[in-house]
C-alpha cells in the first residue's frame, strides 16, 4: 500500500530534529544552503525535504525557479519533468522532439497531478543516488513559490527561526523564448511574501550574466544578487563566459551589480586536490562566495571526509558558506568550530 507523506510527517521531522543533536546552533559567520532542501534525504525540492532542512537549521532553503504553461512559478530543478515526475507515464504523447517533457508545455493543475520522486537517469530508469530515499514508497507533489514561501514563512513562525531562502531563476533566455518573463514573475512573487531588499533574508542568483544584469538595472532588483558560476563546457547559459567571470577582470563587473558568486566546487580546489585563488580575488572585490555542491554520498576524488572538504573550502579557502544536499553534517561541522 502506498504511503502518503502528510503535513504532520512534515512538522514531526521539524519537531525531532530541532530537539536534536543535528540541530546544534552555530555562531560562526559561515551560511549553510540547503540545496534543493535536504535533498540527501528526501526528495528535492520538495515540501518535506524544505522541512527537513529548516528543522536541521540550515541558514538559507534553495528553490530552483521555472514557470509552467500557465506562468506560475513551481519550484523545480530543471525546467524538465521526466527525471523527478511521473510525467511519462501520465502524459505519455506529450514530449517534445527531444524526448523531453518541459513544464512549461504543462498548466499548474497538470503539473500538480503528478508524483514528484527521488531523482532518476533517464538513460538507466534508476535513481542518481541509489542509497537515497527510495522511490515508489510516498507521494509527494511539484509545490508553487508562493506555496513554498508560506511554508517556510509557517515554520520560521512556529519554530522562532528566521531561516532564510535562495531562490534560483532558472534558463531565463529559454523562457523568454517561449513567451515567459520568468525574472519579472519571480521579483514580483518574492515581492509579494516580503523579500524585496538587501534587509531581508534572501539571496536570488542566476547562472545568466546578462539576465543578473537585466534583473538589476532594468527590472530594479534591491535585494542580494549572485552570479552562478559554472564551466563554460555544461552550456548552462548561452553567450555567458564564465571563464572570463572567474578573471580579477570579470570578478570586478560581477561586483558592481551583485553581491557575490556562486562557483562550482572544482573552481576553488580542482580536481587534484589543488587550491586555487577565485576566493581570494573575489573577496578582494568585496564579493561573497558559495560554491556549490557538497554531498556526503559523491564526495570529490581528493577528499578524505565530508569534514575534511568543508576544512578545506570553506576553513582554508575562506568561503563564505556552502551549498549542501546534507545540512546536517555542514551544520554540525560548523557548531564544532565555533565551540
Amino acid at each position: 500500500m502506498r504511503k502518503y507523506f502528510t503535513f504532520l510527517t512534515f512538522l514531526t521531522i521539524v519537531s525531532f530534529m530541532t530537539n536534536s543533536a543535528l540541530a546544534t546552533d552555530k555562531t560562526t559567520d559561515k551560511i549553510v544552503i540547503a540545496h534543493r532542501g535536504a535533498s540527501g534525504y528526501l526528495p528535492e525540492h520538495t515540501l518535506a525535504a524544505k522541512a527537513l532542512a529548516h528543522g536541521m537549521n540550515a541558514d538559507y532553503l534553495e528553490q530552483d525557479v521555472v514557470l509552467t504553461k500557465d506562468g506560475v512559478p513551481v519550484v523545480l530543478h530543471d525546467h524538465y519533468l521526466d527525471t523527478v515526475t511521473d510525467v511519462a507515464k501520465q502524459f505519455p504523447d506529450r514530449k517534445r522532439d527531444d524526448g523531453r517533457y518541459y513544464a512549461i508545455d504543462f498548466t499548474l493543475a497538470e503539473i500538480k497531478s503528478l508524483v514528484a520522486f527521488e531523482r532518476i537517469s533517464l538513460k538507466t530508469g534508476k535513481q542518481v543516488f541509489p542509497n537515497r530515499f527510495p522511490s515508489g514508497t510516498s507521494t509527494f507533489r511539484v509545490p508553487t513559490l508562493d506555496e513554498e514561501l508560506e511554508f517556510i514563512a509557517g515554520l520560521n513562525k512556529s519554530t522562532g527561526k528566521s531561516i532564510g531562502i535562495y531562490p534560483e531563476i532558472k534558463a531565463p533566455a529559454f523562457h523568454r523564448a517561449e513567451g515567459q518573463d520568468i525574472s519579472k514573475i519571480v521579483l514580483e512573487t518574492l515581492a509579494k511574501h516580503g523579500y524585496a531588499t538587501k534587509d531581508d533574508p534572501f539571496y536570488l542568483q542566476c547562472f545568466d550574466w546578462n539576465e543578473n544584469q537585466r534583473i538589476r538595472n532594468t527590472l530594479g532588483f534591491k535585494g542580494k544578487l549572485i552570479q552562478l558560476i559554472a564551466p563554460n563546457s555544461w552550456g548552462e547559459s548561452p553567450n555567458v563566459d564564465f571563464d572570463y567571470l572567474r578573471t580579477a577582470e570579470g570578478l570586478a563587473e560581477v561586483a558592481k551589480i551583485a553581491e557575490g558568486i556562486g562557483p562550482w566546487i572544482p573552481h576553488i580546489i580542482n580536481k587534484s586536490g589543488v587550491q586555487g585563488s577565485l576566493v581570494k580575488r573575489a573577496h578582494k572585490v568585496g564579493l561573497d562566495v558559495h560554491p556549490y555542491t557538497l554531498r556526503a554520498d559523491a564526495l570529490p576524488a581528493w577528499a578524505e571526509s565530508y569534514d575534511d572538504v568543508m576544512q578545506r573550502i570553506v576553513i582554508e579557502a575562506g568561503a563564505d558558506g556552502i551549498f549542501t544536499d546534507h545540512t546536517d553534517l555542514a551544520v554540525k561541522f560548523l557548531a564544532n568550530k565555533s565551540q
